[in-house]
């Protein structure tokens, strides 16, 4: 199974990064290639959302399972779509006030063995792509901050 990990040193708390990821509804707003977003339900600890990705000719719809630990960590669970299996987690530690370290891991597996070799090579770059998009994101909401995100890993 590929996986992709990051650890990131955010110059926000990690309250604030949490709500921003867990923010799911807003995601096609600045995430690149999601189209739309269906939160099914919603509530402290657990959400169900579908998410509509889009890439040129390409549309395919996911539905995960969110478990949400406010605001130390948000877990997400592949429950249908065009993957065999897809699981993330982001983990929230609070380094200060208004700065915290954000570590996130994706694991994958696609159905067709042949198309996870090829897009293996463009998943790297779509993945930091869209870890950018959550820095700009936030920036956006909370507002720039003197020192800027630094990658750990």
């Amino acid at each position: 199974m590929p996986s992709i990990h990051e650890v990131r040193v955010m110059p926000w708390s990690a309250a604030q990064m949490y709500d921003l990821v867990a923010d799911v509804a807003h995601y096609p707003e600045f995430l690149p290639w999601v189209a739309a977003t269906r939160v099914r339900s919603d509530s402290e600890h657990e959400m169900v959302a579908d998410m509509l990705v889009a890439f040129k000719a390409l549309r395919e719809k996911f539905t995960s399972r969110v478990e949400k630990t406010r605001p130390e960590r948000i877990k997400v669970h592949y429950v249908d779509g065009p993957l065999r299996d897809l699981d993330n987690c982001w983990q929230f530690r609070p380094l200060g006030p208004d700065s915290c370290e954000v570590d996130f891991r994706v694991d994958f597996t696609f159905r067709n063995v042949l198309f996870e070799k090829l897009a293996g090579q463009y998943l790297d770059r779509a993945f930091r792509k869209m870890v950018g998009a959550f820095e700009e994101r936030a920036a956006l909401l909370y507002g720039r901050s003197s020192s800027s995100a630094t990658s750990v890993a």
